[in-house]
This record gives C-alpha cells, structure tokens and sequence, in this order.
C-alpha cells in the first residue's frame, strides 16, 4: 500500500494534487480533512478507483476535482464544498449532502441523492435505481438532482421535497416503473413522457405553469454550461410535471 505523504504534491496558493494509487480510503479522507485544515482549499485528486466516502461530512467552500471513479457514498453529509467527477460515481452519491455541489462527467449508481436535503447534483449520463429516494427540503434549503439521461424503477421514491429532472437525452423514453410511489413532497420534472403506469398511485402528471418553467430553464442552462449541450435545443422538446396529489398517501396507516 502506497506512502499517502508520498503521494501529496507540494503544494501552494492552497491547493494539492493528491495521487491516491492504492490509498486506503479512510487514509485518503483523513488527509483530506487535515489538508483543509490547514487552509487548502483546492483538491486534484487522481487516479481514483473506488475510494469510499470522499467529501464525507467535509464543511466550507472547496472544491475538488476527481479524476477516475470514485466508491459509494460521494459526498455525503457534505456541507458546502464543490466535486467534479472526471468520470463515474457509483451508489449513494449525495447521501444526505447537506449543502455544495456535485458534477459527475459520465453515469451514477443507484440511490443517487438519498435523502439529500440541500445543494445540487448534475449528472450528465443516466443513473440507477431508487434516485431521489427519501429527498427533502427544509426553509430555504431546497435540493435540486438532475440527470441527462434517464434513471430506473422506483425514481423519486418516498420523495418529500425538492427538485429532481430527468432530461431524457440519447434515450428512447423513460423506462422507469413506479416513478414517485409513496411521494408526498417536491417535484419531478420529465423531457418527455410517461405513462400512467408507470407512476406511482400518490402521483399525477400535470401541466407546467410559469414558475415550473423558469425552474427547468435555470437548471437546463447550468446543465449546458458543465456539460457543452444546447440548452436551447433541450428547452424545446416538451417536459411535463410529476407531482404528488395526497400530502398523506399513508395517512391510513398512522393514527393521530
């Protein structure tokens, strides 16, 4: 196993490139956590392969570039600094991110975004099963996850709050089945259609008003601006709306 020391480059104007060939993960984010410690504030991180945990529980504005594939659980709980993935992220990325911001260059694994409650993730591929599960917002923190391509089964599940979009882009629809069973919060918007049965039953499909369009084109345009696409030509295909339609979908099964 690699010298971790060996494999920091000098570094200045508070920034570090950190070769993490054969870095244990859990010597890899102790490093991290030291560094920013000490008033770094701008990560390269190569060669990663399947390091766990990276941004867990990391505070302040950093930012950090990823180059390779990073392991489950990619920022999570992270509050406030900023990853960009040259690359890949596997499961659970965004778990409970409380704030910052997550760009992934390529696809994500299942349960992207689980119970995030702030900040934003954009993906420019598609992504696994159960995205969005169990998302939240809370005053003024709202989440926002969007995904270029399209996600699998059981997307925005238990959903409770913020903004999850699948733009659709290189697919031939969306597949997914169970889209927003047990949600009851947030919003799911969608470039395309779907049909009724592939819905979860708390779900209904309504039509955009003003204010649900200016939030697709916000988050369009940033999409274009990470990933090089036009945001003109995505804008001008048809999305529509997913929303819950009970605020209590197992309001029988509780007493009060």
């Amino acid at each position: 196993m690699s010298n971790l020391q060996e494999n920091v480059a000098l570094y200045s104007q508070n920034s570090a490139t950190i070769d993490t060939t054969g870095i244990y993960y859990r010597d890899l984010n102790e490093q991290l956590r030291k560094l920013a410690a000490d008033g770094i504030t701008r990560f390269t991180l190569e060669n990663v392969c399947g390091q766990r945990y990276i941004a867990t529980d990391l505070p302040g504005e950093i930012e950090i570039t990823i180059n390779g594939t990073p392991g489950n659980d990619l920022g999570a709980f992270m509050d406030g600094p900023s990853i960009t993935v040259n690359g890949n992220a596997q499961d659970a990325c965004g778990n409970t991110m409380n704030n910052g911001h997550i760009v992934v260059h390529g696809r994500a694994g299942d349960i992207l975004g689980m119970s995030m409650r702030g900040g934003s993730i954009f993906v420019r591929d598609g992504a696994g099963y159960r995205c969005a599960i169990h998302m939240k917002q809370y005053g003024e923190k709202k989440p926002m996850l969007v995904i270029g391509g399209t996600a699998q089964d059981f997307f925005g599940e238990y959903m409770a709050g913020g903004v999850a979009i699948l733009l659709g882009l290189g697919e031939e629809g969306h597949n997914a089945k169970f889209i927003g069973t047990g949600m009851h919060g947030g919003v799911i918007y969608l470039r395309g259609t779907v049909e009724p049965h592939q819905l979860g039953r708390e779900v209904g499909i309504l039509e955009l008003d003003a204010n649900d369009t200016a939030i697709i084109e916000q988050a369009v345009r940033e999409y274009s601006e990470y990933f090089g696409t036009s945001a003109d030509e995505i804008l001008a295909e048809k999305f529509i709306k997913l929303s819950p339609i009970s605020s209590r979908p197992y309001g029988r099964l509780y007493t009060y």
